[in-house]
């Protein structure tokens, strides 16, 4: 099929001038979804029956974050990995695994309710320390399951589960791995697809139903669809340049939210003569209908044995300054 570009309505469900809004996530139990402001340090839930959109927390940096099996969260951010309900003080988990920062972004769980989550670094000049994709079992022990990475971002598990797919930001791919579903090893990473600089950088990641893989490209205010061997299948362009995640959702996973950021950074990896003054860069929570429908995300399901190894509640969580 050839690629082509798709303009669409879409609806805005709620603007809260999100700062970098992310990791939407779909939760069927009580039919609704959950999104995060990694920098305004603030966690949102829209009820879908009510229509109706609560701040649960304002405080805590969540990057991101897994519904618990059992309840709460678990929780990825730049100090480390977390299990945190809103309103409860947050219990560390892992700050640093086989002598390695655990400096951290989105998450994605698997079937089996392990958390696999890469780390980042970055300076001003677009330089990247060496980062790498962690696996965090269920028994609360947290693993290297990748190194070589530049800037991790976006996972998303294919319909049957024998490919996870990640995006790396600044080396401007998306790459798969097999899966093995006992142990949760990874293996054989290829590159799917490159994005090219013009249209931004690949950012949050979501598996349709027919095993396409979903892209949010940030300074490229769009999303791409591509097939499991990486063609492009089409585009859909946003209003918001900083198009920052997305994920299937409503009773029926037919509708696509998309999260969007209003505060600009990584300024070094955008396209040649990008402006963010000049246009709308984000900060809405978006939602979109075109008749296709998503898969079903995973929880964390960490063992109850693991829950009560954990370190004691901090007294006040972290604050970026």
């Amino acid at each position: 099929m050839t690629p082509y570009a798709m303009q669409t309505h879409l609806e805005i469900i709620t603007d809260d001038g999100n700062l970098c809004g992310e990791g939407p996530f779909w939760e069927d139990r009580g039919q609704a979804l959950y999104w995060t402001d990694i920098t305004g340090h603030r966690f949102f839930r829209y009820d879908w029956r009510q229509q109706r959109r609560d701040v649960l927390s304002d405080g805590f940096e969540v990057a991101g974050f897994c519904p618990q099996e059992e309840g709460g969260f678990l929780v990825t951010n730049n100090h480390g990995i977390w299990l945190w309900a809103p309103g409860g003080n947050p219990l560390l988990l892992s700050a640093q695994a086989e002598g390695q920062e655990c400096v951290m972004n989105d998450c994605a769980a698997d079937s089996v309710g392990r958390v696999y989550s890469g780390s980042w670094h970055l300076d001003e000049q677009g330089r990247s320390a060496p980062s790498f994709l962690f696996r965090i079992d269920t028994d609360g022990s947290v693993h290297i399951a990748d190194e070589g990475i530049c800037f991790s971002n976006g996972l998303a598990f294919s319909p049957d589960e024998s490919t996870l797919y990640f995006a790396d930001t600044v080396a401007r791919c998306i790459y798969a791995y097999d899966w093995r579903r006992g142990d949760g090893m990874l293996s054989r990473r290829r590159v799917l697809t490159r994005i090219d600089r013009s249209e931004g950088v690949p950012d949050g990641l979501a598996v349709d139903e027919e095993g396409f893989v979903w892209c949010a490209h940030w300074f490229g205010g769009c999303l791409t669809r591509h097939d499991p061997d990486g063609k492009r299948e089409r585009r859909i362009e946003l209003p918001a340049a900083q198009t920052s995640s997305l994920c299937f959702g409503g009773p029926d996973l037919d509708e696509i939210y998309v999260t969007s950021a209003a505060r600009s950074n990584a300024l070094m990896l955008a396209p040649e003569g990008y402006d963010p003054t000049q246009r709308l860069i984000g900060g809405a929570l978006y939602r979109l209908r075109i008749g296709i429908r998503g898969l079903r995300k995973h929880r964390s399901n960490l063992s109850r044995a693991a829950l009560e190894q954990v370190a004691a509640p901090i007294s006040s969580p972290p604050k970026e300054p």
